[in-house]
């Protein structure tokens, strides 16, 4: 059960976590996300996109950059 607690944020703050938070998530669940975001590791989080790559290539990049 929960119960109800009123948090009070600036107007452009409130837009700001709004274009965060995702059509299908309470306002509850978005919050409970970003709380949690960033405490470990989500194993699988880039499957199927191309930040790996880039992640790998921006590495490479750095290291050519110590090289000179």
């Amino acid at each position: 059960m929960y119960m109800s607690t009123s948090i009070r944020v600036s107007d452009e703050t409130k837009k700001k976590l709004a274009r965060l938070k995702r059509d299908d998530e309470s306002w509850d669940e978005f919050l409970d996300r970003l709380a949690n975001e960033g405490s470990g590791m989500n194993a699988g989080v880039w499957k199927g996109t191309d930040k790996a790559e880039k992640a790998r290539e921006a590495i490479e990049r750095s290291r050519k950059s110590f090289e000179r």
